[in-house]
């Protein structure tokens, strides 16, 4: 996955802030929350990129930017070598119809008062695809491909279970052919049973039409088992990046053991050899994160460089990425 050819998106030094204003007539900018600070990273055509860190870490906000659905304030997303932050409205519009997404929330991501046709047939009314029998036939097969009846056409979202509501939005977003899929945490507001069955069915949908997935989530047992690489965020930044099983069998990044070594092993014998790594303090605000290492004011190896320049964020060996000061003393 390493060739340049088979890069589909290209994040470079993509920067969100959002302005912290005060006043009610004459508003002042006082200061930003940094939602995204500096995040570069690649995507492969047909893998499954891994995002993962804390609530308010800014996971969901790199997605969104990637799409434009937030503006960036800085920084650059190329898809297939093209810069989407150079396109204006029409030229994105083009492009978008290669990326959609899934919603985390599948009660309040879909019109409670448009049927599930409509819902479905939304992008292909938005893209120009011709009406009448085709429309038809496309809507019936992209929820027979999602496993669900097309005989519902006719029913609203409130007649469906969180789960089918969830296919959906994954039949929504296939409907005009993608080939990137930003999965904003698809399984978290669901039962851990139906949450099986969404991940196997994206994993089927990716097999059987060549998708690439930005698969954000917080649930580090799941992520392991979709993606093929991982990407970990804390305070709005990428700390490390590696093949799945690299960065849970040996993770370089001292926020990343932490992570690691809270995943739950069902063999108790195990379990009871862990270094369990706990952190201590607050997570820093996003408005005010802490000078030099953005991890330094909870991590158990920051030393005086730590809290006055930012790390380095670099390949430490080949296909792994750190931004740590430290990083090589975990390399065997």
């Amino acid at each position: 996955m390493s060739a340049e050819s088979s890069v589909l998106v290209k994040v470079q030094n993509l920067t969100k802030y959002f302005p912290i204003n005060k006043g009610i007539l004459f508003q002042s900018h006082i200061g930003d929350v940094k939602a995204v600070d500096d995040v570069s990273f690649e995507i492969y055509s047909g893998e499954t990129l891994g995002l993962v860190g804390e609530t308010g870490c800014g996971k969901t906000t790199v997605g969104r930017t990637i799409l434009r659905l937030y503006e960036p304030t800085s920084g650059h997303v190329y898809f297939e070598g093209i810069d989407l932050m150079s396109l204006n409205e029409s030229g994105m519009r083009a492009f978008r119809k290669r990326m959609q997404m899934i919603f985390q929330d599948p009660y309040a991501s879909l019109n409670p008062r448009m049927t599930v046709g409509s819902i479905v047939a939304a992008p292909l009314d938005v893209h120009g695809v011709p009406d009448g029998k085709d429309k038809k036939e496309r809507i019936d097969e992209l929820l027979d491909m999602v496993g669900l009846n097309p005989d519902f056409v006719n029913r609203y979202p409130h007649e469906f279970s969180g789960g089918q509501r969830q296919r959906i939005g994954i039949a929504r977003a296939l409907a005009v052919n993608p080939d990137l899929i930003i999965c904003d945490e698809p399984i978290s507001s669901l039962d851990v049973s139906i949450q099986a069955q969404v991940v196997n069915l994206l994993e089927e949908l990716q097999g059987r039409l060549g998708l690439t997935y930005l698969f954000i989530a917080h649930d580090l047992s799941m992520v392991r088992h979709i993606s093929d690489r991982i990407a970990v965020m804390y305070l709005g930044k990428v700390v490390e990046l590696a093949d799945r099983n690299e960065i849970y069998l040996r993770p370089l990044h001292p926020y990343t053991q932490a992570l690691m070594s809270a995943v739950p092993v069902p063999d108790p014998d195990i379990a009871e050899t862990r270094h369990r790594v706990i952190l201590e303090g607050d997570l820093p605000s996003p408005a005010h994160p802490p000078v030099g290492c953005n991890f330094s004011t909870r991590c158990p190896l920051a030393k005086e460089q730590c809290f006055t320049a930012d790390p380095e964020y670099r390949e430490i060996v080949p296909g792994h990425w750190v931004a740590c000061y430290f990083a090589d003393q975990f390399v065997k």
